[in-house]
């Protein structure tokens, strides 16, 4: 898409299930307030870009996604999963949609609660991670729901498809990867490490990349040191950024407020959430052409 067309920000606003959501873009670095559902002429193409509520089922479960794409596009393009936060799928979660989308993406938010369930403190959101992660199995076909979801969308590719994850989302889609799910790149942000499948050599198709914080105090540098030697040892094509200065969470805004009213090790790096979006979008070039 042509580089003068800059996705900077959405509205805060919920909306119900179907509706649009009004988004801020910036055109020759002007800001222009437009909703989703309009056309916007660029210098050369039309520009539709539409996010929704969207609603799949997992087993007997019903999940509440979010996507975004550009519907002006004409043609497949490449499709790009998001997997939330521990907090669950929220205003967050679809913001990056959005972005994704400004990008010239297709992005889905999966909802791996369940029925769209977002925590309001530490605790509920320890427990909605810790019920899906009890079983793995239930983790990883929710994961494979998500993602034929989003390959189920007809303006996407399905031979360029990727997917990326946020603290609890970044252990999600490395799981992805390690057990082979057809994605051509992963990127983890601030994501946990540990693997929750040992793959074998040559396993992990997707191209990995990892973007951490120097000073994340729950994921370490020993953490990150084990990560490197399980993907050396495999074959993975791989890369870990890690960004100095930054902590757990240093791409999301409300991390600083999280921080302050819940007492949680987390807080906002603009620098590194701007490089790591960067490096990711390189990878995505790289990988797509």
């Amino acid at each position: 898409m042509p580089n003068f067309w800059k996705f900077v920000a959405v509205n805060g606003l919920q909306c119900p299930a179907g509706h649009n959501r009004k988004i801020l873009l910036r055109y020759n670095e002007s800001p222009i307030a437009m909703s989703s559902a309009q056309f916007k002429q660029t210098g050369t193409r039309i520009m539709k870009l539409q996010a929704r509520d969207i609603e799949y089922r997992c087993n007997d479960t019903l999940h509440r996604g979010y996507l975004a794409c550009d519907e002006g596009c004409g043609e497949p393009v490449p499709g790009v999963l998001v997997v939330h936060e521990w907090w669950g799928i929220n205003d967050y979660t679809r913001q990056r949609c959005e972005m994704l989308a400004g990008l010239g993406y297709c992005a889905l938010g999966i909802d791996l609660y369940g029925n769209g369930y977002r925590a309001d403190n530490p605790d509920q959101a320890g427990a909605a991670m810790n019920s899906v992660l009890a079983d793995i199995n239930v983790a990883t076909e929710r994961l494979r729901a998500g993602l034929g979801t989003l390959l189920a969308q007809p303006n996407v590719d399905p031979g360029k498809t990727a997917a990326i994850g946020y603290c609890f989302g970044g252990a999600m889609v490395l799981h992805m990867a390690r057990v082979g799910m057809p994605l051509s790149a992963v990127v983890s942000f601030h994501g946990l490490l540990a693997p929750f499948h040992t793959p074998g050599p040559g396993e992990i198709r997707a191209r990995v990349l990892v973007c951490h914080g120097e000073d994340d105090a729950m994921v370490s540098m020993d953490d990150v040191a084990a990560f490197q030697s399980e993907m050396d040892g495999v074959g993975a094509d791989y890369r870990v950024i890690v960004h100095k200065g930054a902590g757990h969470g240093f791409t999301s805004k409300a991390a600083d407020t999280n921080a302050e009213r819940h007492g949680i090790p987390v807080g906002y790096n603009a620098a590194a959430d701007r490089e790591s979006w960067e490096a990711m979008q390189a990878l995505f070039s790289s990988a797509w052409g």
